[in-house]
Protein backbone atom coordinates (compact mmCIF):
# COMPACT_ATOMS: atom_id res chain seq x y z
CA UNK A 1 0.00 0.00 0.00
CA UNK A 2 1.14 3.47 -0.84
CA UNK A 3 1.48 5.91 1.82
CA UNK A 4 -1.03 8.98 2.15
CA UNK A 5 2.39 11.35 1.66
CA UNK A 6 3.47 9.33 -1.64
CA UNK A 7 -0.30 10.08 -3.25
CA UNK A 8 -0.71 13.49 -1.96
CA UNK A 9 2.15 15.12 -1.02
CA UNK A 10 3.09 18.36 0.52
CA UNK A 11 6.28 20.34 0.90
CA UNK A 12 9.09 18.56 2.85
CA UNK A 13 9.30 19.11 6.05
CA UNK A 14 11.90 21.83 6.78
CA UNK A 15 14.49 19.54 8.25
CA UNK A 16 14.64 17.41 5.06
CA UNK A 17 14.70 20.80 3.14
CA UNK A 18 17.59 22.24 5.70
CA UNK A 19 19.48 18.53 4.99
CA UNK A 20 19.31 19.87 0.83
CA UNK A 21 20.81 22.94 1.37
CA UNK A 22 23.42 22.06 3.33
CA UNK A 23 24.28 18.72 1.16
CA UNK A 24 24.28 21.12 -1.84
CA UNK A 25 26.08 23.70 -0.10
CA UNK A 26 28.88 21.07 1.00
CA UNK A 27 29.00 19.56 -2.11
CA UNK A 28 29.55 22.97 -4.33
CA UNK A 29 32.42 24.04 -3.02
CA UNK A 30 33.23 21.39 -0.02
CA UNK A 31 32.24 24.26 2.23
CA UNK A 32 28.83 24.53 4.07
CA UNK A 33 28.37 28.09 3.79
CA UNK A 34 27.92 28.61 -0.41
CA UNK A 35 25.10 28.19 -2.90
CA UNK A 36 24.30 25.30 -5.28
CA UNK A 37 25.40 24.81 -8.39
CA UNK A 38 24.65 22.37 -11.22
CA UNK A 39 27.42 19.81 -10.39
CA UNK A 40 26.08 20.21 -7.20
CA UNK A 41 22.70 19.16 -7.87
CA UNK A 42 23.78 15.67 -9.87
CA UNK A 43 26.74 14.59 -7.30
CA UNK A 44 23.94 14.82 -3.79
CA UNK A 45 21.60 12.81 -6.23
CA UNK A 46 24.41 10.51 -7.13
CA UNK A 47 26.02 10.44 -3.91
CA UNK A 48 22.33 8.80 -2.46
CA UNK A 49 21.74 6.72 -5.81
CA UNK A 50 24.64 4.24 -4.92
CA UNK A 51 23.18 3.24 -0.77
CA UNK A 52 19.12 3.96 -2.08
CA UNK A 53 19.72 1.55 -5.26
CA UNK A 54 21.23 -0.95 -2.51
CA UNK A 55 17.83 -0.85 -0.71
CA UNK A 56 15.57 -0.83 -3.56
CA UNK A 57 17.50 -1.32 -6.48
CA UNK A 58 17.62 1.02 -9.68
CA UNK A 59 14.18 0.67 -10.33
CA UNK A 60 13.28 1.97 -7.07
CA UNK A 61 15.92 4.88 -6.49
CA UNK A 62 14.87 6.13 -10.06
CA UNK A 63 11.06 5.99 -9.74
CA UNK A 64 11.85 7.67 -6.36
CA UNK A 65 14.32 10.33 -8.49
CA UNK A 66 11.44 10.80 -10.74
CA UNK A 67 8.81 11.22 -7.98
CA UNK A 68 10.71 14.01 -6.68
CA UNK A 69 11.58 15.53 -9.44
CA UNK A 70 7.73 15.49 -10.75
CA UNK A 71 7.24 16.93 -6.91
CA UNK A 72 9.84 19.54 -7.24
CA UNK A 73 8.36 21.15 -10.86
CA UNK A 74 5.65 22.37 -8.31
CA UNK A 75 8.26 24.61 -6.47
CA UNK A 76 10.74 25.08 -9.22
CA UNK A 77 9.11 25.02 -12.67
CA UNK A 78 12.92 25.79 -14.29
CA UNK A 79 13.21 21.64 -13.53
CA UNK A 80 10.75 21.18 -16.48
CA UNK A 81 13.69 20.70 -18.48
CA UNK A 82 15.42 18.21 -15.86
CA UNK A 83 14.49 14.57 -16.73
CA UNK A 84 15.98 11.00 -14.92
CA UNK A 85 17.72 8.96 -17.65
CA UNK A 86 16.91 5.03 -17.34
CA UNK A 87 20.44 4.80 -15.71
CA UNK A 88 18.82 7.14 -12.83
CA UNK A 89 21.25 9.92 -13.42
CA UNK A 90 20.20 13.71 -13.97
CA UNK A 91 19.50 15.14 -17.47
CA UNK A 92 19.06 18.64 -18.58
CA UNK A 93 20.39 19.91 -15.77
CA UNK A 94 22.37 22.87 -17.28
CA UNK A 95 19.27 24.20 -18.75
CA UNK A 96 18.27 25.96 -15.49
CA UNK A 97 18.97 29.37 -15.78
CA UNK A 98 21.73 30.54 -13.03
CA UNK A 99 19.67 31.99 -10.82
CA UNK A 100 17.23 28.94 -9.96
CA UNK A 101 19.67 26.50 -9.85
CA UNK A 102 20.13 27.12 -6.13
CA UNK A 103 16.70 26.74 -5.64
CA UNK A 104 15.87 24.00 -8.07
CA UNK A 105 18.42 22.19 -6.66
CA UNK A 106 16.94 22.60 -2.76
CA UNK A 107 13.31 21.41 -3.80
CA UNK A 108 14.75 18.25 -5.97
CA UNK A 109 17.13 17.02 -3.08
CA UNK A 110 14.53 17.82 -0.49
CA UNK A 111 11.52 15.76 -2.44
CA UNK A 112 13.85 12.92 -2.64
CA UNK A 113 14.70 13.03 0.86
CA UNK A 114 11.02 13.80 2.00
CA UNK A 115 10.52 10.33 -0.45
CA UNK A 116 13.39 8.21 1.56
CA UNK A 117 12.08 9.27 4.82
CA UNK A 118 8.79 8.29 3.95
CA UNK A 119 9.60 4.83 3.03
CA UNK A 120 12.66 4.21 4.65
CA UNK A 121 12.16 6.33 7.78
CA UNK A 122 13.93 9.09 8.98
CA UNK A 123 16.29 7.44 10.95
CA UNK A 124 17.71 5.37 8.27
CA UNK A 125 17.31 8.34 5.86
CA UNK A 126 19.71 9.86 8.04
CA UNK A 127 22.32 7.20 8.72
CA UNK A 128 22.22 7.27 4.82
CA UNK A 129 23.27 10.68 4.53
CA UNK A 130 26.01 10.52 7.13
CA UNK A 131 27.18 7.25 5.24
CA UNK A 132 27.54 9.30 2.59
CA UNK A 133 28.88 12.40 4.03
CA UNK A 134 30.58 10.91 6.64
CA UNK A 135 32.89 14.67 6.69
CA UNK A 136 29.93 16.73 6.72
CA UNK A 137 30.11 18.60 9.85
CA UNK A 138 26.95 18.49 11.38
CA UNK A 139 25.61 15.82 14.36
CA UNK A 140 21.92 16.31 12.70
CA UNK A 141 22.98 13.68 9.70
CA UNK A 142 24.25 11.23 12.56
CA UNK A 143 21.58 9.79 14.19
CA UNK A 144 24.12 7.79 16.48
CA UNK A 145 24.81 11.10 18.08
Amino acid sequence: MLSRTFLNPKMPNPKMQDFARRLLAYESTGEPSSGADISAVAHVAEKLRRPVCTLAGATGFRSLLTRALTLARREAPGLGTVSVKPDGSLDGLDGLAYGEVSDAGIALIAQLLGLLATFIGESLTLSLMHDAWPELPTDDTNPGK
